[in-house]
């Protein structure tokens, strides 16, 4: 029998054609423009840039993000770095 595990620590990044993003493992999202996007993932602080950047859509219960625009670059920050809670934060909390 199969047991049901919980994705919460698991932290997974698809890019298609540098025009779609989905990023599971997402605890926070700390800003977001059209040029770029900060958030934190169960891997880190991540910060996504790119050009006509847009939040495609959002779900809480999974903490995954879709994102769609011209994507330049993906980077990671600091592992440890924790960012205050924003009022979006809460929501996947």
């Amino acid at each position: 029998m199969m047991q049901e595990t919980e994705n919460s620590g698991l932290h997974l990044v698809t890019l298609e054609d540098r025009k779609s993003l989905s990023i599971s493992g997402i605890t926070d999202i700390d800003r977001f423009d059209e040029r770029e996007i900060v958030l934190y993932t169960s891997m880190g602080e991540l910060t996504i840039t790119g050009k006509e950047l847009h939040i495609h859509a959002i779900s809480i219960e999974n903490g995954s993000l879709s994102v769609d625009g011209d994507i330049w670059a993906l980077q990671y920050g600091d592992k440890d770095k924790q960012s205050p809670v924003s009022l979006l934060g809460k929501l996947f909390r």
